[in-house]
């Protein structure tokens, strides 16, 4: 049964229902396969660090880590893809992010993977059928644009969401792929969990569909 975390960042360690849902769910711990949302920083120790924290303090623990970055060769890394138990995708930059897993050709192979999913804040966008590219929705540049990501579920991501500052700008920006797509948009400490065809929600998020904006009720 496929299942796909969508997460949104945490400032201390995954709240105990998540982290009992993630024991749950991650029964084969042979190998963590982390794609980097900052991929040209190959050198940088502390990429992933705090994301693997999340896991270890949740003591789950793997016999293999790897990290997935321009640093890695591409037939490598396709490898690493097919071998991985879980695959995590990272946070930091979305557009880099998004970048290698064309590149790298990782998308196809993702999708096909019976790992379980996991993706933080750009990772959990990058997860996504679309997502928008805006100044408003947390990325640089004046022109807004829809990009594509993995497509693991037909709906949308949007992290980092600021309801009380931005609400009417960004229920613009997010129209019209609301009109075509849910946008589920939340900010910290808040999964959407998808296993099967039952999507459950932790934390605060918000469900972004025909133009307007409703919070979701926690089912986990």
């Amino acid at each position: 049964m496929r299942t796909h975390y969508y997460l949104g960042w945490f400032n201390d360690i995954f709240p105990e229902k998540l982290a009992k849902l993630l024991h749950e769910d991650i029964t084969d711990r042979k190998s963590l396969v982390m794609i980097s949302a900052n991929p040209f920083l190959h050198e940088d120790e502390e990429v992933g660090a705090t994301e693997r924290s999340w896991l270890d303090q949740a003591n789950i623990m793997f016999d293999e880590y790897h990290l997935i970055d321009y640093g890695v060769q591409k037939e490598d890394a396709q490898k690493l893809i097919q071998n991985a138990s879980v695959i995590f995708l990272l946070g930091g930059n979305t557009i880099e992010q998004n970048g290698i897993l064309i590149e790298y050709e990782l998308s196809d192979l993702i999708k096909k993977s019976r790992a379980v999913v996991m993706g933080t804040s750009a990772g959990a966008i990058n997860m996504s059928a679309k997502w928008l590219c805006s100044k408003y929705t947390g990325n640089k540049g004046e022109i807004s644009s829809i990009c594509h990501g993995i497509g693991l579920d037909n709906f949308s991501v949007l992290s980092h969401f600021d309801l009380e500052n931005n609400i009417e700008k960004i229920q613009c920006e997010l129209s019209s792929l609301s009109e075509e797509i849910n946008i589920y948009a939340s900010n910290k400490d808040c999964a959407v969990r998808v296993k099967g065809d039952k999507i459950d929600i932790l934390g605060n998020v918000y469900l972004i569909s025909h133009s307007k904006i409703q919070k979701l009720n926690e089912t986990l």
